[in-house]
C-alpha cells in the first residue's frame, strides 16, 4: 500500500514512519510548512507547532526519513494556516472565547489542505498517517468508521480528532495506536534515530498571545457578578475562564474569572464555587459512532483534552446542537472549546462549547 506520512520532525510521527516501511508498505514522508514570517518572535521559545524554528524540525525530518530509506518532500501551507487557524484563533480570543487551534487545524489543515497538496504535487498515494495517539476501525454493523482511545492513555489524542468527517477517516492510519509512548520511544532508540529523545511540542504557539492577535490594547474594567468595578483590563483577550493569576485585586478570598463580556468590555469575576457548572449546551456537532442523535444518551464527557472525563447525559436540541448535564459539576467550562463525548474507548462525538 501507498502511504504518505505527515512527518512533524519529532519521535511520534518518526517511528510511524519507521513502522509502515517495516510493515512492507510504500511509504513516502511529508512536512507542512506554516510558519508566517509576517508575525513577530520575539517572545517565542521552542517546541511548538507554529513558530520560526520549523526549518529545524524539517531537517530532522528529512533526516529521519534518509535514515529510513524514504522519500522526502516539504509542502508550503502557510497562507492556508493563516487564514485558516490563525484567522480562527484571532476571532475566537477577541470575541471572549477560548479557541482550540490544534482541532481546527487537525480537521482542515494537516488532514485537509495537506493530503490535497501532496496530491497537487503528484505524489502518489492511498492513505495518509500521522504520529497521533488513536485507533480508527470500520464498524461493518454500523456502516461507519470508529475512532477510538489509543493503547496509552496518558497520550490518547483523540479529543483532538473528533471533528475529522467520515470520508477522512476511510483515508488515515494511525500506526501508534496499539503503543505507549515508551515503546514508541524505545523503538526509536534502538533503530538509531536521532529524535528518539526530541522534547515534545507542548502548545501550538510558545510566544506572547498578544504577537498573534495583532491588536490595540483596549482598557475595560474588572467587575464582579454585581457589576462592582474592582479593578481594570487591558484586553479580555488576555484572559481566559477560570483563570486565577495577574488579577492584581486586592480581597481576602481569590477572585477568578468567570466571564467575558465583549459587548460592555468586562472581564467578570467571582470566586471559586461560581467557577463550577453542571450543564453546558455545544452546537456545531460532528458525530463519529452515530450518525446523530433523537434524544437522549448516557456518555463520558471530556470539556478538555488533559481531562479524564465525567459521566453525563446528551439531549438533543436540534440538527447539531446538544444539550449536556453533568452528573458532578465542572469547573471552568469555556465557551469556544470542545467537549467531546465518548462510550467507553469510542468516540461518539463532540461539539464547540455555546455556552
Amino acid at each position: 500500500m501507498k502511504v504518505v506520512v505527515g512527518m512533524s520532525g519529532g519521535v511520534d510521527s518518526s517511528v510511524a514512519a519507521l513502522l509502515l516501511k517495516e510493515e512492507g508498505h510504500e511509504v513516502t514522508g511529508v512536512s507542512m510548512t506554516i510558519w508566517d514570517r509576517e508575525y513577530p518572535a520575539s517572545s517565542v521559545k521552542r517546541h511548538a507547532c507554529f513558530g520560526p524554528d520549523e526549518l529545524e524540525d524539517i531537517r530532522e525530518a528529512k533526516c529521519v526519513c534518509d535514515i529510513i530509506g524514504i522519500p522526502f518532500y516539504s509542502l508550503s501551507c502557510a497562507g492556508q494556516y493563516r487564514d485558516i487557524v490563525l484567522a480562527y484563533f484571532r476571532e475566537e480570543y477577541l470575541s471572549g472565547r477560548t479557541p482550540n487551534p490544534c482541532i481546527k487545524c487537525n480537521h482542515l489543515i494537516k488532514f485537509g489542505i495537506l493530503p490535497d497538496s501532496v496530491k497537487k504535487a503528484k505524489i502518489d498515494f492511498e492513505v495518509f498517517a500521522t504520529g497521533h495517539y488513536a485507533k480508527v476501525e470500520y464498524d461493518m454493523n454500523k456502516k461507519r468508521y470508529i475512532l477510538k482511545k489509543a493503547k496509552d492513555k496518558k497520550k490518547d489524542q483523540s479529543y483532538f480528532l473528533y471533528r475529522l468527517s467520515q470520508n477522512q477517516f476511510s483515508k488515515v492510519v494511525f500506526p501508534l495506536g496499539n503503543y505507549s509512548k515508551d515503546e514508541v520511544k524505545d523503538i526509536a532508540r534502538k533503530k538509531g534515530l536521532p529524535v528518539y529523545d526530541k522534547t515534545e511540542s507542548q502548545d501550538f504557539f510558545c510566544g506572547d498571545y498578544s504577537e498573534l492577535l495583532n491588536v490595540k490594547q483596549k482598557d475595560g474594567n474588572i467587575v464582579d457578578k454585581d457589576g462592582k468595578v474592582l479593578g481594570k483590563h487591558k484586553g479580555i483577550w488576555n484572559y481566559t475562564l477560570g483563570q486565577r493569576r495577574r488579577l492584581r485585586i486586592s480581597s481576602s478570598r481569590p477572585y477568578y474569572v468567570i466571564k467575558l463580556n465583549k459587548k460592555r468590555n468586562e472581564v467578570v469575576v467571582g470566586f471559586e464555587d461560581d467557577t463550577y457548572s453542571s450543564s453546558l449546551v455545544a452546537r456545531d456537532v460532528n458525530w463519529v459512532s452515530i450518525g446523530g442523535l433523537s434524544g437522549e444518551m448516557k456518555v463520558m464527557a471530556k470539556i478538555r483534552s488533559s481531562q479524564a472525563g465525567s459521566d453525563a447525559i446528551i439531549k438533543f436540541i436540534e440538527e447539531d446542537k446538544v444539550y449536556i448535564k453533568f452528573n458532578n459539576s465542572q469547573k471552568s467550562i469555556s465557551p469556544g472549546q470542545s467537549v467531546v463525548f465518548y462510550d467507553s474507548d469510542i468516540v461518539v462525538g463532540g461539539g464547540i462549547i455555546h455556552g
